[in-house]
């Protein structure tokens, strides 16, 4: 972080530049990344100390440590505008006056072994005193764009140290004025009381209990600026072990997620009543700039993974043969799948990924997504690095999970309905209408792709995100129907997909979000629904696929459950070799039974009426929409340049009726 003077500090602020800086003649550091009406501050965070003082100090590091209000800092990482305190309290304590604000005795205890020196005195002084000009600017700045603005004052304190119940969080409201701000700190309240912290920490909210909101940084501010609610806001230290310093990671990580929901609600209900801000949308209280940070880590990450293509490495290259000596057996003897050697040391790869600074990124749920993205990537790294062994199928299941009792109860539902097509005569389709058909939805969407057909691929298609490449399954036969859905599942929306990431600012929709094959997948068999397209004989591959899954999962080999897709399924037999080929390629692959828990919960949010098109933007996740849809409405994110036609114009009028039915009875 660059330092700057607080003249030069100040200087930004009155020309209404953003900056991050610390102040190299004071003790604070300032990050000013969007004008908004509302500032936090946590002046208490600060552990740092003079090498001259610790020399007259009587206190050790973990006395001071224990009345400083640690992690402060760290909880409003996430917000545009934040003050934070880097020099301990026990050197000038910016809460108090300055003709208080050095101690000699606190908290019962003498703070030095011989009194300061005037100079060590003045020094710590110019610091306070530097401190409140900076913060008279911005307060001055933000007034003069906004007409009023909000602070949040953040502190923490020791709570084991009293011996009645105290809350989990206190406003100390005692100095300000209720006649005008009264509804602001009701509705502060109100945000604070939704915390849920779990860990079994119990969420009280209370006002001037443990304290009352004397400290300078409000009387300050409210004194100089009658447009400006000043929110004392006390945590108590449930987040360490405050007897020991232990840090809690969970409930800090809880607390600094919360806050910045509850800091945001909050900010916008008091903009709307009090200031001239004009968005209605609440992230635009949030920075729109991307981070150095996040930029950094997303760039190492693609470098890193931009060559991974899990489905293509676990596709056997010998599908072909080993099933046509399966056949020759007389389906008895189990297939024996070869693949490509892996083109990386799962090891170094992952070290290489663990190695990246997510922990940098001031925002707690973009850092979140990227740390999930890293352990959702290692977990497939492991599952690639095992591929072909006993272990693959152990790290399927740690990744893609395995079928429920719902997903089951789901896939016989499907199986046992009676056929609900007409059975007219339809003619048979080959790869060369296939290849016709994904060219003209090539050409509908504007896209420039490829087109292979190959001979190792389980299923009839697929899309190569990487290469922007459609793979055709050689010698395999469509029905009109089935061809369709199959274009608006792999253009659709795979494709879509992969060109919208192609042109976010970040490329970590590219790679894809963890676990996104439940969502994309989710996405593609609505497409098949809502173009008019969906079949019963498809829905019902899907509910095989969780019963394939299933008794895999279970121990059942490949003989066992093809036979059981032919015998009890009434599958044909090629359809059921595939189908099992696809359960077991890898050495057990439970990703397919995601697809129709993915149309379940893609068609519900649909459904419910919820906007599908931040899901378009690359492989996201559903589990994500909310902080992708933030960061769309912030700026960091673009809208989806290419929107599936299904979701666009949607034609389930083109479906027989009784479809809706049978979806809307998948539970």
């Amino acid at each position: 972080m660059r330092k700057l003077t607080c003249e030069e500090i100040i200087r930004r602020i009155q020309q209404g530049v953003t900056f991050e800086a610390e102040a190299s003649d004071a003790g604070f550091r300032i990050s000013i990344n969007e004008y908004v009406p509302y500032v936090c501050t946590a002046i208490h965070d600060g552990h740092r100390f003079r090498d001259e003082l610790k020399l007259k100090a009587r206190l050790s590091d973990f006395d001071r440590w224990y009345e400083e209000d640690p992690y402060t800092g760290a909880f409003i990482s996430s917000m545009p505008i934040k003050l934070v305190g880097l020099d301990s309290r026990f050197e000038y304590d910016l809460n108090r006056p300055p003709a208080s604000c050095i101690f000699e005795e606190a908290w019962g205890k003498k703070v030095w072994k011989k009194p300061l020196t005037k100079a060590e005195k003045d020094r710590s002084l110019k610091k306070h005193r530097l401190y409140y000009k900076v913060t008279h600017a911005l307060i001055a700045k933000l007034e003069e764009l906004f007409d009023a603005c909000v602070v949040y004052d953040l502190h923490s304190y020791n709570w084991r140290r009293w011996e009645r119940e105290v809350p989990t969080w206190n406003i100390g409201a005692e100095n300000v004025n209720m006649d005008v701000f009264g509804e602001g700190v009701q509705d502060w309240l109100e945000e604070l009381k939704r915390i849920e912290l779990d860990h079994g920490i119990p969420n009280t909210v209370a006002v001037n209990d443990v304290f009352f909101g004397r400290g300078f940084n409000l009387s300050f501010i409210t004194e100089n600026f009658k447009n400006t609610l000043v929110l004392a806001t006390e945590i108590a230290k449930v987040y360490c072990n405050e007897e020991t310093g232990e840090p809690y990671p969970s409930v800090i990580r809880a607390v600094k997620m919360k806050l910045k929901k509850a800091v945001l609600n909050h900010a916008h209900a008091f903009s709307k009543e009090y200031t001239n801000w004009e968005h209605k949308k609440k992230a635009r209280l949030l920075s729109k700039d991307l981070q150095e940070a996040i930029l950094e880590v997303d760039s190492q990450l693609y470098e890193t993974l931009r060559g991974f293509e899990l489905l293509s490495a676990i596709n056997p290259i010998n599908i072909e043969g080993e099933k046509k000596r399966f056949f020759a057996s007389r389906c008895t003897i189990n297939p024996e799948f070869e693949y490509k050697p892996i083109r990386f040391d799962p090891f170094q790869l992952k070290r290489k990924l663990h190695r990246m600074e997510v922990e940098k990124i001031s925002d707690i749920h973009i850092q979140r997504l990227y740390e999930a993205v890293i352990n959702a990537y290692s977990d497939k790294i492991d599952m690639l690095g095992s591929l072909g062994t006993s272990r693959f199928l152990y790290n399927s299941l740690r990744y893609f999970g395995e079928p429920g009792e719902q997903d089951l109860r789901n896939a016989r539902f499907l199986l046992h309905l009676p056929q609900v097509e007409e059975t007219i005569a339809e003619p048979t389709l080959g790869t060369d209408d296939a290849i016709r058909l994904f060219k003209e939805s090539f050409e509908r969407y504007g896209f420039k792709g490829k087109i292979e057909i190959t001979r190792s691929l389980a299923a009839s298609a697929m899309v190569v995100n990487a290469e922007k490449k459609v793979l055709l399954k050689k010698g395999a036969t469509f029905r009109p129907k089935e061809l369709r859905f199959l274009v608006h599942h792999e253009i659709g929306v795979h494709m879509v997909t992969t060109m919208n990431s192609n042109k976010q600012p970040l490329k970590v929709f590219n790679l894809g979000l963890p676990v996104s094959t439940m969502t994309q997948e989710g996405l593609a068999v609505l497409a098949e629904y809502l173009s008019g397209n969906i079949t019963l004989n498809r829905l019902k591959q899907l509910g095989a696929r969780v019963i394939a899954t299933d008794m895999m999962v279970k121990g059942a080999d490949f003989i066992h459950v093809y036979r059981h897709m032919v015998n009890e399924l009434e599958m044909d037999v090629d359809e059921a070799y595939y189908l099992t080929v696809r359960i077991f390629r890898g050495g057990g692959f439970t990703k397919d039974h995601l697809y129709l828990r993915g149309l379940r919960e893609l068609f519900r949010f649909w459904d419910d009426g919820n906007d599908l098109t931040p899901l378009l933007i690359g492989k996201t996740s559903l589990e994500w929409y909310g902080t992708i849809l933030e960061m769309m409405e912030r700026g960091i994110l673009k809208k989806p340049q290419w929107i599936t036609e299904a979701f666009a114009q949607p034609n389930t009028e083109a479906n027989n009726p009784i479809y809706d039915y049978i979806i809307r009875g998948i539970r």
